[in-house]
């Protein structure tokens, strides 16, 4: 099969919005029931079966049996890597209001902390990024961002050495926005984002789950980058 016609097969099954939401549904990688699918999406059990029919003959999705039900991922990481890249696109405002759908949402499973690339991403990795920000730590705008003084200082008792980051990976981006799928807000990317990631898995705060991109926080995790860049509250003198 030539690219153009595999390109066009692929862009015909995914311009239903029911398949496409049925692939974004699995795109954390976490095989799913039919009918939990059919329920996510809001169809019959029957359209979603036809649907998954047409997803897993075209090649795009496997399934298994587990007892009576059928279990249904993505096929291979390619197929979550297209549907991830169709997601990032922007739609300009006119079609977006014209259209009857809204637009995905992120997996539930994936929302507070998931991996993108070699950082992290999700609610956490955005409100970290806020108040790195906010406490002066990054200063700068938007993809001008740079680490501070003050930053150097304290991601150093952390462990974190900025100048060490610069040297080992020249010509890469040490702090720079990531904005995957634009849900939460742009989180931290770069080799900063690699390296906060990196010393988060080391510390056992959080966990990778096999054949999925969500993180495992667990409750000292959470207490622990929470605690990162934290303003503290100003004493009030009466």
């Amino acid at each position: 099969m030539s690219a153009v016609s595999s390109i066009s097969q692929i862009a015909g099954l995914m311009a239903d919005p029911k398949r496409s939401a049925m692939l974004w549904a699995l795109i954390d990688g976490l095989p799913r029931p039919a009918d939990e699918l059919a329920s996510m999406i809001g169809v019959t059990s029957s359209s979603a079966c036809a649907h998954l029919t047409l997803l897993s003959s075209a090649g795009l999705l496997k399934h298994e049996a587990r007892g009576r039900k059928r279990f249904f991922r993505l096929a291979t990481p390619e197929v979550g890597a297209a549907v991830e890249a169709l997601a990032s696109l922007r739609l300009d405002d006119l079609r977006l209001r014209n259209s009857q759908f809204k637009p995905l949402q992120v997996p539930l499973s994936m929302r507070r902390a998931r991996r993108c690339s070699d950082h992290m991403g999700g609610e956490l990795a955005a409100e970290l990024l806020e108040r790195l920000i906010a406490c002066g730590w990054l200063e700068g705008y938007d993809q001008q961002l740079r680490v501070s003084q003050e930053g150097r200082v304290q991601l150093a008792a952390l462990g974190v050495y900025i100048e060490a980051l610069a040297q080992r990976q020249q010509g890469s981006c040490t702090v720079c926005h990531c904005n995957e799928w634009s849900d939460q807000g742009p989180h931290l990317g770069g080799s900063l984002g690699q390296a906060l990631l990196k010393l988060f898995l080391q510390s056992g705060w959080i966990q990778e789950q096999e054949g999925s991109r969500a993180l495992q926080i667990s409750a000292l995790g959470i207490q622990q980058i929470n605690r990162i860049a934290r303003l503290q509250p100003t004493l009030q003198v009466g």
